[in-house]
């Protein structure tokens, strides 16, 4: 749901910088919760513009992914926003600048240029979600937000899935450091 190809760091990083227009969730989530939900947000946020590029792609697979992670990722965005609304919050809305520079690149590639990157891009992201998240349904006391991680980590988990047997079918090389198998 969210890319954080700098690291944790630098995306945390950027989110605090600016780029997006944020206001930390406020009520009873803790500190980390906060952090969690707004990377969380802007994460979804990419992957439905992602996939909304995706779904020009010529090959069936890539544009059948993308129009998933559109409604998937869309679904879990306004569940998410519900959450947080009920707990007296407000979501970041937009793309921060990590986010957007990825969105202007892979706006600018084409065919199959566009599909070996997006679908690569989709591996390492759905990885390193797997994590963020597992790491979130282990430290989150709020039982609102453990419910709404425990549901997106099974869906995330099969847009892994998804993701790898279609970079496997295109022959995509994966770096096997950064794009390892979370949880």
């Amino acid at each position: 749901m969210f890319v954080r190809l700098i690291g944790t760091a630098c995306c945390a990083a950027a989110l605090l910088a600016g780029g997006a227009a944020i206001s930390p969730v406020e009520a009873a989530l803790s500190a980390a919760d906060q952090q969690f939900v707004n990377e969380a947000a802007v994460g979804g946020q990419f992957e439905v513009v992602a996939g909304k590029l995706a779904t020009r792609s010529t090959n069936p697979k890539v544009q059948a992914f993308g129009q998933r992670m559109v409604r998937d990722h869309g679904a879990a965005d306004a569940q998410l926003q519900r959450l947080v609304k009920t707990q007296g919050g407000r979501l970041p809305q937009g793309l921060d600048a990590a986010h957007e520079q990825l969105r202007a690149h892979l706006a600018s590639l084409k065919g199959d240029d566009f599909d070996r990157e997006y679908i690569a891009l989709m591996v390492k992201d759905h990885d390193e979600d797997t994590k963020a998240f597992a790491d979130e349904q282990r430290s989150t006391a709020d039982p609102q937000l453990k419910q709404f991680v425990e549901q997106t980590l099974t869906v995330i988990k099969e847009h892994d899935q998804m993701a790898r047997q279609i970079a496997g079918a295109m022959g995509v090389k994966l770096n096997i450091e950064t794009n390892n198998k979370n949880g």
